[in-house]
């Protein structure tokens, strides 16, 4: 018998797989109850700080919301509602736009930017503000040249200040837009060229063809990325602290890490659990719907329509500065900022602090994308064991693994310390009045365990999608085969699946890596005393105005953020083709 792998025909007999016994299979395996429970433990074990955080809110502290009513809390709601609207208005805007004329006409460079436009996912947030700020500042280059070419002083011209709500809205925005890019674009490749024919014919033009036909049909697929996007913008922490702008992630961080003030913090943080979960299931709602709204998109698939004469260069226009403005103008002054850094008479101390910080980053990323890589694997194998033999594929424990991407980072914190510091109070205790031992024994705050932990929580969905995904491809007939010659789980796992989903591991891994180097909350809630990372070092030379320095770390972060970008640019070539 020939069993087909990706890499080529291997012939399962006694000669080729000796290791395969001739035994049945144990019972304490994978491949039953027992696997399933496991996972559902490790899921648990997951969500239990979400879980903790989601008790405090159904046993609220009046006394403590009223305080918090009367000082910060409408306007960091405010804040919060207004920041969502305005960055979900922006990325609809921009993100469908394009999205629209890349998928529906042809024009001078349409290939490169259909591809180009996804680069700002690079790029993080806080990154991309601080370097607006510091270009179009009073002080900065912007303003600066205006005033020498003109001979103007303060109070000559109006220049939009960037330093304020609705800058944080457009960096937010250029920052985001690829989520709502990405989804709106497949949306529009989907419908049919008959439908958009009949419109014209009936005498649509272009304009109202997009917003009367294409746009409705795209809608469950771009009400799905604008959720994203806004999910995005509210867990943001770094930029809208850089922008001085109170959200509730921000708050949250602020009460917990400098005001000492935990049970607000907490309270804060099951409230956008609450809120992340609602936001979440209407999320779901969406793409749920996409399938009806797609029933009339079959026949020819949509063939681009050329553009001409100033038509066309306007589209390329609008592209360029499009991505001139999300990508190549920070990433330039990056550049600048870098090469200026590097030149200075400090740049052997600044090498070997960089270096430090570097291997902090990649120490943390490796590590949480080996552990959350390790456990997708048991847990996706888990599930799919236990659909064999015609029962149902327990789904509902893969949807529970994306509850901790759609958290804030902040509130990942927040209820990881929730969930550690009464074990180290337990830990502390029985050391002082069994032991005699009078200083407080941390064992899990502050610690790389708990650091990994919170990745954990926060990035599983990431790995788990990537592994489930591969495993769907793993022909039934495979695992069939080796059960028949007594192979047990364990060991279909090692030498059929794993060989098969290797390369899904290492893209999930590669994802992961890069989600855990830009997490910026969780690692400044939750990391060892002076460990400073890539992400945190950008931040901190940020906020207190060495933006030369900060370069450094952040065009390293750009860098790796590439990685995830390049693979989403093959993966849609590939489908395209």
């Amino acid at each position: 018998m020939v069993i087909r792998f990706m890499q080529g025909d291997v012939p399962l007999n006694s000669a080729a797989l000796p290791s395969f016994e001739r035994r049945a299979p144990r019972r304490l395996s994978f491949s039953g109850l027992p696997g399933w429970i496991l996972s559902l433990l490790l899921i648990l074990v997951m969500l239990l700080p979400l879980a903790m955080l989601l008790v405090d809110i159904l046993s609220p502290d009046f006394a403590l919301w009223q305080r918090m009513w009367r000082t910060f809390l409408p306007d960091v709601l405010w804040n919060t509602l207004r920041l969502m609207i305005g960055v979900g208005v922006g990325t609809f805007a921009i993100g469908a736009f394009f999205a629209w004329l890349i998928s529906t006409y042809s024009f001078p460079g349409r290939r490169w930017f259909e591809h180009l436009l996804l680069l700002p996912l690079a790029i993080p947030g806080f990154i991309m503000g601080f370097v607006y700020v510091t270009i179009f500042e009073y002080a900065g280059p912007v303003q600066t040249a205006l005033r020498d070419w003109f001979g103007w002083s303060r109070g000559d011209y109006w220049f939009p200040n960037i330093a304020s709500p609705g800058g944080l809205i457009i960096v937010l925005t250029l920052v985001l837009y690829p989520y709502v890019y990405i989804l709106a674009r497949a949306a529009f490749r989907e419908q049919a060229s008959s439908t958009l024919e009949a419109a014209q014919v009936m005498g649509l033009g272009r304009w109202r063809t997009f917003l009367r036909v294409s746009l409705p049909m795209a809608r469950p697929q771009i009400a799905a990325g604008v959720l994203l996007a806004i999910m995005e913008a509210m867990t943001d922490y770094g930029t809208v602290s850089y922008f001085s702008y109170p959200t509730l992630s921000e708050r949250i961080v602020v009460l917990w890490n400098t005001s000492f003030d935990i049970s607000a913090a907490t309270q804060l943080a099951a409230l956008m659990v609450v809120v992340a979960l609602v936001l979440l299931a209407v999320e779901r709602r969406m793409r749920g719907q996409a399938r009806y709204f797609q029933q009339g998109g079959y026949g020819r698939p949509l063939e681009p329509q050329p553009l001409r004469g100033r038509s066309a260069w306007l589209a390329t226009t609008a592209c360029a500065v499009l991505l001139a403005t999300a990508f190549l103008l920070p990433v330039t002054q990056l550049i600048v900022w870098t090469v200026h850094e590097i030149s200075s008479p400090t740049v052997n101390l600044l090498r070997q602090a960089m270096l430090d910080y570097a291997g902090n980053s990649f120490t943390l990323s490796v590590l949480a994308a080996a552990v959350i890589m390790v456990l997708a694997m048991l847990i996706a194998y888990a599930t799919r064991a236990h659909s064999t033999g015609g029962r149902h594929r327990p789904r509902w424990m893969a949807r529970l693994m994306t509850i901790g991407y759609a958290m804030p980072g902040a509130v990942i914190g927040a209820g990881v310390l929730t969930f550690v510091n009464p074990i180290d109070g337990a830990v502390t205790d029985f050391a002082t009045d069994v032991l005699g031992y009078m200083q407080p024994a941390y064992l899990l705050t502050g610690t790389i365990l708990a650091l990994t932990y919170a990745y954990v929580v926060r990035f599983m969905a990431v790995g788990f999608n990537s592994v489930d995904a591969s495993l769907e491809k793993v022909r039934p007939n495979m695992e069939g085969a080796a059960r028949t010659m007594g192979a047990g789980s364990w060991r279909i796992l090692r030498r059929i699946h794993f060989p098969l989903i290797r390369m899904g591991m290492v893209a999930g891994g590669i994802l992961v890596f890069v989600d855990v180097m830009k997490e910026l909350p969780i690692t400044l809630l939750l990391r060892p005393f002076g460990m400073d990372t890539l992400a945190l070092r950008a931040y901190f030379l940020s906020m207190e105005g060495w933006h030369e320095s900060a370069a450094i770390p952040a065009l390293m972060i750009v860098a790796v953020g590439l990685i995830p970008v390049y693979l989403l640019i093959r993966v849609g070539s590939r489908n395209v083709k």
